[in-house]
């Protein structure tokens, strides 16, 4: 990825909020999403700038052609309010509008009180929309990409020899479930299914008594592949969109009676929470990494897995946080309680590994899919991405600024995740918040 005048950290828009210090959404960022407001309820796509979303849609329809001729693929595409459209084109494409977007909103254009007059009718405050799912999902595969989560969950159960044989050789993951991936905001109803509480007597069916959040990031996938034709790694991170937050919720007492043989179903299948804004792979140049860096004695990636490139600069550098508030807390006006913060570039695997693995059977991954990298952990307890491992499986239960208690998740609790890069010489950029807040099971 090579750095262009989108990134200059000294560019500021004539949106006066996008200026702002602690903005998610500086000019530097543009995010895209699906939003709609009251005066249309068929989501559209939008483009996140400072405390505004600017209408890409309608601005597409409105905008004639030859003001837009460097970007004219993008626009027709905003046209049709589907985002999985945009995913499709080629990555040039998606960069050519994104750099149209940063010079019409700078306010050191030539043009700029030209672009302010044409532009401020497309503008609907953020508090004034309703944020969707930023795609209609067709398909979500999550992997296990956290050593360190693997490790600390491996340990609960098999303390002798923490990491299964395959873990270093190949990236983990299944298949969830893309119709119950829910937009941030969304109520998470507490899932019911079979427990075994106790192990020396039947299982039970009833509501989950070990619920979990799980941080991780969704990868969006950009051009897919067709049938039997793999996507070589090197290749692999052309195929990515943009990354936003996932939250993976887990019913931990359904998962260790189910998981046997086949893995998750049911305790993962009822339910995932993703941020509404995708921040794309152009605006997260500035925040490249190399790739986790192996302990000495761990194998190499295969060869299918292996690109110098990506190994140099494969990772992104993203802090990733945890927020958990209560009723109780929200009762007496507490503010929320940060749990944990991670960083995505402790991956063990890089996207672009995880994309090339799976599609290295043929498989045909599709513009717009969805794959969850899995729960992000560190190698601190500060760092560990789910009440499972911070609790350490109930037997260590936090105390929250309220004095209440948590082993995991209880009705009322709402689970927020914020996600943004900074590094110097560059302006900081954010993910938005991903949120859910447990009701009472059906």
């Amino acid at each position: 990825m090579t750095l262009d005048a989108t990134h200059d950290a000294h560019r500021q828009s004539w949106v006066e909020t996008a200026n702002a210090p602690d903005t998610d959404f500086p000019l530097q960022n543009l995010p895209f999403g699906r939003f709609s407001d009251a005066t249309q309820a068929t989501p559209r796509i939008g483009v996140a700038i400072g405390d505004q979303v600017l209408d890409l849609t309608r601005l597409a329809d409105a905008l004639p052609p030859s003001e837009a001729a460097t970007a004219q693929v993008g626009f027709q595409v905003c046209a049709t309010g589907d985002l999985s459209e945009l995913c499709a084109l080629p990555p040039a494409a998606v960069t050519a509008l994104r750099g149209w977007l940063s010079n019409a909103l700078w306010d050191g254009s030539p043009d700029a009180d030209l672009w302010r007059t044409r532009l401020s009718p497309f503008f609907v405050p953020q508090a004034e929309a309703t944020l969707h799912r930023p795609l209609d999902f067709k398909n979500y595969t999550d992997f296990y990409a956290s050593v360190f989560h693997a490790t600390n969950v491996g340990a609960m159960f098999r303390p002798e020899n923490p990491l299964l044989p395959n873990y270093k050789y190949v990236p983990i993951g299944y298949h969830g479930r893309a119709s119950s991936v829910v937009a941030s905001g969304t109520p998470i109803g507490r899932p019911q299914g079979q427990l075994r509480p106790n192990p020396e007597a039947p299982p039970v069916f009833g509501p989950s008594r070990l619920l979990d959040y799980e941080l991780e990031v969704g990868i969006i996938v950009g051009q897919g592949n067709r049938l039997g034709e793999p996507i070589p790694v090197a290749r692999a991170d052309e195929h990515i969109f943009g990354l936003c937050l996932l939250n993976d919720w887990s019913a931990r007492d359904i998962q260790a009676w189910e998981y046997q043989p086949l893995g998750p179903f049911l305790s993962k299948s009822f339910a995932t929470s993703v941020s509404p804004w995708i921040v794309t792979r152009d605006a997260l140049a500035p925040f490249r990494c190399a790739a986790f860096a192996r302990p000495e004695g761990d194998p190499a990636p295969l060869e299918y897995l292996f690109d110098a490139a990506d190994q140099s600069g494969g990772g992104f550098e993203v802090t990733l946080e945890v927020e958990l508030t209560t009723a109780v807390m929200r009762e007496a006006g507490f503010p929320p309680a940060q749990l944990s913060q991670s960083r995505l570039s402790s991956l063990y695997w890089t996207p672009a590994q995880m994309l090339a693995h799976h599609t290295s059977n043929g498989c045909n991954l599709q513009p717009g899919d969805l794959l969850g990298s899995g729960t992000v952990s560190g190698p601190t307890k500060e760092a560990r991405g789910c009440l499972l491992e911070l609790t350490w499986r109930g037997a260590e239960p936090l105390t929250l600024p309220s004095g209440e208690t948590r082993r995991f998740l209880e009705d009322g609790d709402e689970v927020t995740f914020r996600g943004f890069c900074h590094r110097a010489g560059f302006r900081r950029i954010g993910f938005g918040e991903c949120r859910g807040r447990i009701v009472a099971s059906r």
